[in-house]
């Protein structure tokens, strides 16, 4: 058990930190990116990499990364989160786009079609380290190029995967939903809940 109810968030998401105070769990954010100037985590799928396997990578490696830093830097010794999202339409994987034009193209491949949605979440104590997994399936409604336009315009797009979060404008995008909201928007709660209780973490 642990003696103090806190972990690291090892992201720099808005809607995690959101989404973890939502149901009270505390936390610190622990950068991963600081180190000698180069990137801990590189966030790019292997060749033929399936999304739910890369999904599971990242939150790995962010977790463990995460920890590593932890014992490097003498921190105290709580229990650190990572987590990934990645949206699969086709079999491919839509990751951030690096402009406009790449989230136009993006916007129009998910118009009026489902795709799925997974985020996975891992803990990483000491050597202990546990995972979930959470796939939902998002339908889009059938979006004209004057609708994808207005979008872009707000620039919600910038630093997400698939050019949408769904807690903002591109909420009205969606016409069913058949899984986790909160998992869609990077963390899912049910999930993980049970996984941080798994770590003696009271939620």
């Amino acid at each position: 058990m642990l003696v103090d109810k806190r972990i690291y968030l090892a992201s720099q998401s808005p809607r995690r930190r959101e989404l973890l105070k939502q149901i009270g769990v505390a936390f610190d954010v622990l950068p991963l990116r600081a180190v000698a100037g180069r990137m801990d985590v590189v966030e790019t799928p292997h060749a033929d990499e399936a999304a739910l396997d890369f999904v599971r990578r990242m939150a790995s490696e962010k977790a463990a990364c995460g920890w590593n830093a932890v014992e490097t830097r003498r921190l105290l010794r709580f229990p650190v989160m990572g987590a990934d999202t990645a949206i699969e339409l086709d079999g491919a994987i839509l990751g951030k786009p690096a402009g406009r034009i790449e989230a136009q193209a993006m916007l129009a491949r998910l118009s009026g079609r489902a795709h799925r949605v997974h985020t996975s979440v891992a803990i990483q104590h000491e050597g202990r380290q546990e995972q979930c997994v959470s796939t939902s399936l998002v339908t889009f409604a059938t979006l004209d190029a004057a609708t994808i336009a207005r979008y872009l315009e707000t620039g919600e797009y910038l630093g997400k995967a698939g050019a949408y979060g769904i807690q903002g404008r591109a909420g009205m995008f969606v016409e069913h939903i058949e899984g986790s909201y909160s998992g869609v928007m990077g963390l899912p709660l049910y999930d993980t809940a049970v996984l941080l209780r798994a770590f003696g973490l009271t939620v």
